[in-house]
């Protein structure tokens, strides 16, 4: 499994920042645009918890494992690989949704300010991008926590040379 990379996230933001923007440019000129959702910053939100709990117990489990801590419960390896999958997913989506939430602000922030109904909207798309930028933090961290050590020692020469 490869490893997230911090630039295809800002690629994905960014595209999704543009198209969003240049869609509601679009949608406001044919009609209302469709509002910001309060929730979308709460459920953001709510998996940047789990996946921030979820690095912090597998952090101290491998600990405790390590230090050879009597009675402690181990990692199962399928566990740290749903773990893995579930933060790479969850990053994924949360720049591409951040990046959406993103276009939609600043398409409000440049337009609409003098409607308090559209100000609030402003709000809840920059808390959206925060609540983004936090799920993608939490799942890099639980990444690295989940990373496997290298195999090769890099003194060596490959074994098929």
């Amino acid at each position: 499994m490869k490893q997230l990379r911090p630039a295809v996230l800002a690629g994905i933001f960014a595209v999704a920042g543009v198209l969003s923007w240049a869609g509601a440019r679009l949608w406001n000129s044919y009609g209302s645009l469709p509002g910001v959702p309060l929730a979308a910053p709460i459920v953001l939100g709510a998996i940047a918890v789990v996946l921030l709990a979820t690095a912090l117990s597998m952090r101290a489990r491998l600990k405790a494992q390590r230090e050879r801590v009597p009675g402690a419960k181990g990692v199962e390896p399928l566990m740290a690989a749903r773990a893995v999958v579930f933060g790479q997913a969850s990053a994924l989506v949360a720049a591409l949704v951040a990046g959406a939430y993103g276009g939609v602000g600043v398409f409000l922030l440049t337009t609409a300010l003098d409607v308090p109904a559209r100000r609030d909207q402003t709000w809840y798309a920059a808390f959206s991008v925060l609540a983004g930028a936090a799920v993608i933090a939490a799942a890099l961290f639980l990444e690295h926590v989940l990373k496997l050590p290298d195999d090769e020692d890099p003194t060596k020469s490959p074994a098929g040379a």
